[in-house]
């Protein structure tokens, strides 16, 4: 878009509907800071991967009263339309960020200006909360005001449909169509208070009972002689995850207590992301101080998790994403197997970027493992389009989200918080270790090493340099990574995997996205995908080989980082 349309694009938000602090805040832009009012009006936000994610402030390509009251808008004529013959309910969910509880309350009056009941959580809370809470009042819609683990000046609006995953295709494209035929002066804020119910501790010991008896069992030992060290890292999981351990009958828990409060600043922290090990250092370091068992921090909503668990030489070590998801499901799998309830008619989700392992731990139990894009709402689909013909065990992805069973339809760091510390009591209480149980996966199945690189690219020219790196990617395909030929490139935007040896082609059963993955003969993978909800795009890295020994573990695996490394140089990123 050039400068002039921007600007009169920008001019528009100085007139009503926009409130005086807005046109104030648009004024200022147009005078002094043209390359900021740029990047605000440059484009409309759109919903991603994830829902709609972004930094708040005035603009259509902003999180602010205006964008989020024109979704909601659009989304309640949506629901009207689709079901027309009843009250319409939505139930709205919202974690420790600026103006996520300010945001919330606004979404909610929306709603209920359009004559649709409103289910508001009374104050923060865990996203899977909202998914859980979204079936059990029987709504017909969530949303959640949260950006996940993004730096403080983000903020987020998810969206979930009535089986309480988030909205899919085609509903996404047909909301999408409702928000864009309208326009600010469309949307209608004046509330109607009568319609707007609070909710909270009912609901919370409800959701917090169900992840109890979805993620523990009767026969496991030893939970009170587990020492486990919990951290929030300043987000709402210390809402429900302290009572959830204590339901469960963990007694041994010892929270981070500088990273206890919630705070949108997340002060103690650079990112609070529980995939970086900074992240999880003070619960580290308190770890190691009380010579604890594991390790568990989340994100701000509640909905992933990192773990640390000690490795044979007692140290305490982070599990990426995938070494997580291989070690739930294994377990979730043999308790099932152990209780007789296997009979074929059983799977677990995965993702096209996520770990071949959990396809072999599944198939070793005969259990059929399902595999989509990337996001938990792809997984919701299969739970969905499975129900009254196979049983959802669990699923997850690398990027350190799990699923336990199909009460909750979103990753939730809640039920797997449970999960990891059973898997840890059930270890320690059979002489044994978590880590030492990863090992002998690797030992039967062989060792899996990933590994992901995530290159920003900010603004109208940083998008613009991605698009550029996918096309050229398809235009001219890599044929040999690490001196192994590449056999398959599999691009699911124009769903065709072709055999680069053979020139065959066969067609992908999944929705199209903009995704692409190298494979070689020796089953190598380099994945390359924009991000749906952040200006960067990624790079997905997976090598394997057999581990013969577990004492040899340490040195096959670095032999694995240093052929990631190699490959990382090849590629020039």
């Amino acid at each position: 878009m050039d400068t002039n349309k921007i600007l009169n694009k920008a001019k528009l938000w100085l007139n009503a509907p926009f409130d005086k602090e807005t046109q104030e805040e648009i004024q200022n832009l147009i005078q002094n800071n043209p390359e900021e009012l740029n990047d605000r009006f440059y484009k409309n936000m759109e919903f991603g991967t994830g829902g709609m994610r972004g930094v708040m402030g005035a603009g259509t390509n902003r999180i602010n009263k205006y964008t989020l009251g024109k979704n909601t808008q659009g989304l309640s004529n949506y629901l009207q339309k689709t079901f027309p013959n009843k009250q319409c309910k939505v139930a709205i969910a919202y974690d420790c960020r600026h103006n996520s509880k300010t945001f919330a309350k606004s979404v909610a009056d929306v709603f209920s200006a359009n004559n649709i009941k409103v289910f508001l959580f009374e104050d923060l809370r865990p996203t899977p909360e909202l998914s859980y809470a979204v079936r059990e009042l029987d709504c017909d819609a969530g949303i959640v005001l949260t950006a996940s683990h993004n730096p403080p000046e983000y903020n987020g609006y998810k969206v979930y449909f009535n089986d309480g995953g988030q909205i899919i295709p085609p509903q996404d494209g047909e909301i999408i169509d409702e928000i864009n035929a309208l326009g600010f002066k469309d949307i209608n804020f004046d509330a109607n208070e009568n319609l707007i119910e609070f909710i909270g501790e009912k609901i919370d010991s409800k959701f917090i009972d169900a992840a109890v008896k979805n993620a523990t069992v009767k026969t496991t030992k030893g939970r009170e002689n587990i020492k486990i060290v919990f951290t929030s890292i300043h987000g709402t999981s210390i809402t429900l995850i302290p009572e959830a351990l204590k339901r469960a009958g963990f007694t041994d828990v010892h929270i981070v207590e500088e990273q206890r409060i919630p705070n949108g600043d997340f002060p103690t922290v650079k990112s609070p992301n529980p995939e970086e090990p900074a992240a999880l250092k003070m619960a580290t370091d308190l770890a190691d101080e009380i010579d604890a068992d594991i390790v568990i921090g989340t994100d701000p909503d509640g909905d992933r998790l990192g773990i640390a668990v000690r490795d044979l030489n007692h140290k305490m070590v982070l599990l990426n994403g995938n070494q997580t998801f291989s070690i739930l499901t294994n377990f979730l799998i043999k308790k099932w197997d152990e209780q007789g309830k296997l009979n074929g008619n059983q799977f677990v989700g995965s993702t096209i970027v996520s770990t071949p392992l959990i396809n072999k731990i599944a198939d070793s139990y005969g259990v059929e493992t399902k595999v989509g894009l990337t996001g938990f709402k792809w997984i919701a689909k299969m739970i969905r389009e499975a129900e009254g013909k196979q049983d959802f065990i669990g699923g997850g992805e690398e990027s350190f989200g799990f699923m336990v069973g199909d009460f909750v339809r979103d990753k939730d760091a809640v039920s797997a918080t449970l999960l990891a510390c059973e898997i840890a009591a059930d270890a320690k209480s059979n002489k044994t270790s978590v880590y030492l149980e990863l090992l002998e996966l690797y030992k039967n199945l062989g060792l899996y090493k990933e590994h992901l690189i995530s290159v920003v690219k900010k603004g109208i020219e940083g998008a613009n340099e991605i698009k550029q790196m996918m096309t050229d990617m398809r235009k001219n395909p890599i044929n040999e990574i690490d001196g192994e030929k590449v056999q398959y490139l599999y691009d699911y935007q124009t769903s065709v995997c072709k055999n680069l040896l053979t020139n065959e082609e066969t067609a992908i059963d999944l929705p199209k996205s903009n995704v692409l993955i190298y494979q070689t003969v020796k089953g190598t993978k380099v994945a390359a995908r924009p991000s749906g909800t952040e200006p960067k795009i990624k790079f997905y890295f997976t090598v394997n080989t057999a581990l013969n020994d577990i004492v040899n573990a340490e040195n096959v695996e670095a032999g694995l980082d240093t052929k990631i490394n190699r490959i990382i140089k090849e590629m020039k990123l």
